[in-house]
Parts: C-alpha cells; structure tokens; sequence
C-alpha cells in the first residue's frame, strides 16, 4: 500500500506531547512545586517536546530550565494518553538516576529540596503535598524496581 493510500484511509490527527522526568538521588525524589496559568501544584519537572525535537532532547531540555540540572540518560518508563477536544495528548514519563548542575528553582516554580527545616517557604499545604509525593515515589520506585 503506497502513502498516498495509507494517507486517505488513516488521516493525520492532532497530537501534543508532554514529559515529565522523575529524579531520583538515592532515597531522595526531586519534587517541584509548580506555579502558573497552566497548572500549579507540587509535581515532577516537565513540559511540551518542541517541534523539530526529540523527547530525550525535550525531557533534558525541560529538567534544566526548571531545575537547573542535566539529567544523564532519562529512561522511559511509562506513556499517558487522553483525547480532548479532537487532540490526542501524550505524556511521557521518564526516571533519571544520574544527573550534573547545581540544583535551584526557575520562574516555573520552586525545586523542593529548597524549603528550610524551619518552614520559611514551606506551607501546610506543600508539606502534605511533598508528603504525600514521598509516598508515591516510594510506590513508583517499587513498580519500577520490580520491571528491571
């Protein structure tokens, strides 16, 4: 079957794709606390693949902006899919255990590891979030261990 075939049976949709990259430093995951008109709240850095780049390149990318870091060999360990609106959207979620930069926080939120013991920064709210976020991580890295 020529393109042109496959191109008329199977038109192109509208897609978007997303990343996100969980760093992990020995029992510590990198959490970030994410503000701004897309979203706000504590998550794990990430963001959109841009045109012409591949998601490595995108979720290495994203990991430095946010948090200052350069991640070292991101895996791949899990694909998110919903359709909304006549757009598929996609999101990649990736584990990294190696990493080189000085971590520190960007206009798109506050890395975690940056609230003192004393709570200047940290409130209530955050800390059941990070909390909260320890427990999955804790969760995740189980599921994650078990597929290696």
């Amino acid at each position: 079957m020529s393109n042109h075939n496959v191109a008329e049976k199977h038109p192109p949709e509208k897609a978007i794709f997303m990343n996100m990259c969980m760093l992990c430093d020995g029992d510590m995951v990198l959490a970030l606390d994410k503000t701004g008109s897309n979203y706000s709240g504590t998550t794990f850095p990430g963001g959109h693949v841009e045109a012409g780049e591949t998601f490595s390149e995108a979720v290495i990318r994203e990991m430095q902006e946010e948090t200052g870091l350069t991640i070292k060999q991101p895996i791949l360990k899990g694909i998110y899919h919903w359709y909304r609106d006549g757009l598929h959207n996609v999101g990649l979620l990736y584990r990294a255990d190696s990493y080189e930069g000085e971590l520190k926080s960007s206009e798109e939120g506050q890395v975690a590891d940056q609230y003192d013991d004393e709570g200047s920064e940290r409130t209530d709210e955050l800390a059941e979030a990070l909390d909260a976020l320890e427990a999955a991580s804790e969760i995740i890295n189980d599921i994650l261990e078990d597929e290696l």
